[in-house]
């Protein structure tokens, strides 16, 4: 049975896209399924081939990364998508996400660092270089933080509490606070709902800019 992870390229750069090829089939635990120019032909070749992971530039001809994702995604939202880019602006990281991509990497990462984003987002969790988690968390601190009341933080809070309200705030889905906690989704939810009747908050949202405005996680 066939159990390495296969990968699609998308670039217009055929040089890019044999860079990535020679490295990615020198590994154990993957294989290239296919090479492409496009994101029409990003689409045809998914439907066609099922790649686990699909690893795309966005500014291409015709169709976009993010116009490609959408599709792949609408078609097979199990298909994992790389966005892999020069263009690491607010609005195509913004777009990226609600899009549904599993990661969005800049151009000048490391080969290892791209190696590992597929392997990451193939096993189920996001995967955004710091560069891009400091552009998002920047402009939402900068647009956010004058509407914030300051406020203290709880002393009610236990230890378990304050680390399920680190990481949500930090990003992640209750999913992967449970297993990086070792914890039930379950738990994570309840702890939740305790952070947010102690502290008077409605949402996750609100837990975030809390989170933001008392330094509980870090934006540089």
């Amino acid at each position: 049975m066939n159990d390495k992870i296969k990968v699609l390229l998308v670039d217009d750069h055929k040089l890019i896209r044999e860079g990535l090829a020679s490295k990615i089939t020198k590994m154990d635990d993957m294989e290239i399924s296919g090479s492409v120019a496009s994101g029409e032909e990003a689409i045809n070749e998914t439907r066609r081939n099922r790649p686990d992971v699909v690893l795309m530039d966005i500014i291409m001809l015709q169709m976009t990364g993010i116009e490609a994702a959408r599709w792949i995604k609408e078609f097979d939202p199990s298909i994992k998508i790389l966005l892999l880019t020069k263009e690491v602006t607010k609005d195509y990281v913004s777009a990226g996400i609600q899009t549904g991509v599993d990661g969005y990497l800049s151009k000048d990462v490391s080969i290892d660092t791209v190696i590992d984003a597929v392997r990451t987002v193939h096993g189920g969790a996001r995967y955004f270089n710091e560069e891009v988690m400091k552009l998002v968390f920047e402009d939402f601190y900068t647009h956010e933080k004058s509407k914030i009341t300051p406020k203290k933080i709880p002393h009610e809070l236990t230890p378990r509490e304050y680390e399920v309200l680190f990481w949500a705030a930090s990003g992640l889905t209750n999913k992967e606070v449970a297993e990086r906690l070792s914890i039930s989704v379950k738990t994570v939810e309840t702890h939740k709902s305790r952070i947010l009747e102690k502290v008077g908050l409605r949402n996750t949202s609100e837990l975030v800019k809390y989170a933001i405005t008392n330094n509980i996680i870090s934006l540089h």
